[in-house]
């Protein structure tokens, strides 16, 4: 017959196993980290506009912050001037001569062939009369020249005219296309580094922080702006080196944390190939379990909203059905 004390000693005895032995938990410790963008001009200026403030909402394209730009804008100006008359003397070389001109042109020729003309029936008379000797060898010769000098005349004012619908030189003509082209680039770089001094927001998302006032004044690539798109929040928790095995991108994980409500899912993006200890101990087998692998997982863009980084979370590697 079991007596009471046996009985006693034996309950004691279980509740003294189940005291030592540890619940089963399948959460782990970890926290939300943000991949911020840092938005800034490339180029220097007093900050003029900020629209923004810390905790305001974004869109992609909304305004973020301008600088003074006077000096830019007026070399825009003068660079679209510089391409007007680029443009200009490239059409004046390729049209030739004006109307005008060439009328003036044709008018000399048409005199020059008529005093060919002239030279001609006064060259065709001598010679008929140097033949019966009725007139000098001299006035002979000299009608002969006249009338070369006339033809000469009437050859290079027709080339004259041929010339002046023609324009100016290929050369010419080609380097005042290369002027041209290099009014437009001079134009573009004008534009650019006008627009660079207005900034938008590159993707929507909380404005996190802002660095500068109105009035002061921004160095060359020196941020304005602080963003955290929704899209950059992470989950980043450390699993022990037994069950990093098991994981793999893409598989779904649930988490948790303060103030929730229920249980979400993530799905881990990143998996570290490098081990860790924690806490710090000199590596054995009989120190295995204490190795843990960084594990990156991305919310979904509904809940990406609400999390904030530095908040602890709990992971857990099986999600809630």
């Amino acid at each position: 017959m079991t007596k009471p004390w046996q009985i006693f000693s034996l309950l004691l005895s279980l509740a003294v196993v189940a005291g030592c032995s540890k619940p089963a938990n399948d959460y782990y410790q970890g926290y939300v980290e943000g991949e911020y963008l840092q938005v800034a001009a490339p180029l220097a200026g007093q900050l003029e506009i900020l629209p923004v403030h810390r905790g305001m909402t974004v869109a992609p394209g909304d305004p973020l912050f301008s600088l003074e730009h006077s000096l830019e804008s007026a070399a825009v100006a003068e660079a679209e001037q510089g391409l007007a008359r680029a443009t200009s003397h490239l059409a004046d070389l390729t049209k030739g001569l004006r109307p005008t001109e060439i009328k003036a042109v044709e008018a000399r020729l048409a005199q020059a062939r008529a005093a060919q003309a002239l030279s001609q029936k006064e060259f065709d008379r001598l010679e008929i009369l140097v033949k019966t000797q009725s007139v000098s060898r001299e006035s002979y010769d000299r009608a002969a020249s006249e009338l070369q000098r006339s033809a000469a005349l009437v050859d290079q004012l027709s080339a004259e005219l041929e010339t002046a619908g023609l324009g100016a030189r290929s050369d010419a003509i080609a380097a005042a296309r290369a002027e041209m082209k290099s009014a437009r680039e001079r134009l573009s770089q004008a534009r650019w580094k006008l627009a660079q001094k207005s900034q938008a927001a590159p993707a929507g998302g909380l404005v996190f922080d802002t660095y500068y006032d109105p009035g002061e004044f921004v160095p060359a690539g020196y941020p304005v702006v602080s963003l955290l798109p929704p899209g950059q929040v992470k989950l980043r928790f450390f699993v022990p080196e037994t069950l990093v095995g098991s994981l793999h991108p893409g598989q779904a994980v649930g988490y948790t944390f303060d103030g929730a409500g229920r249980s979400r899912t993530a799905k881990i993006s990143y998996i570290s190939p490098q081990a860790e200890y924690t806490p710090p101990v000199i590596y054995s087998r009989e120190t295995r379990d204490k190795l843990v692998f960084l594990v990156e997982a991305v919310p979904a863009p509904d809940d990406a909203p609400t999390l904030h980084p530095g908040q602890p979370v709990d992971v857990r590697l099986k999600p809630a059905p």
